[in-house]
């Protein structure tokens, strides 16, 4: 009976650590393309919300127009803080460099993170 209960106990301790390990705070979303992002329906709202956040600069990819950004949580997007690319328009990096610490405001758009400004 013991030996049962014991089982029984470590199943669901078991179970409860990999449930925690799907919700892990500051992962990291490099090489994550397509991966669904939340965001209002395109039913409520016409317009793409933009949402604004804060982070450090890690990466600065001009061929493949996107900025790499360590950046807090984003409550607007229900987003926990990451690492993660965006994509930017080239003149939006002027002046920026790998270690700046910026302020920036992005929309989603089929899941995609678009930058709308940045700056130091």
């Amino acid at each position: 009976m013991k030996l049962t209960l014991i089982a029984a106990a470590s199943i669901v301790v078991t179970l409860s650590f990999s449930a925690l390990a799907e919700d892990m705070p500051g992962m990291k979303m490099d090489d994550m393309e397509g991966m669904e992002m939340k965001q209002e329906s395109k039913q409520e709202s016409k317009q793409t919300p933009v949402a604004s956040a804060e982070g450090t600069i890690k990466a600065i990819d001009p061929a493949k127009h996107t900025v790499t950004l360590a950046h807090g949580a984003v409550p607007a997007v229900q987003w926990p803080p990451m690492t993660m690319a965006f994509s930017v328009a080239e003149d939006q990096l002027a002046g920026l460099s790998v270690g700046d610490r910026v302020s920036f405001s992005f929309r989603l758009e089929g899941g995609k993170a678009t930058i709308v400004s940045i700056k130091k």
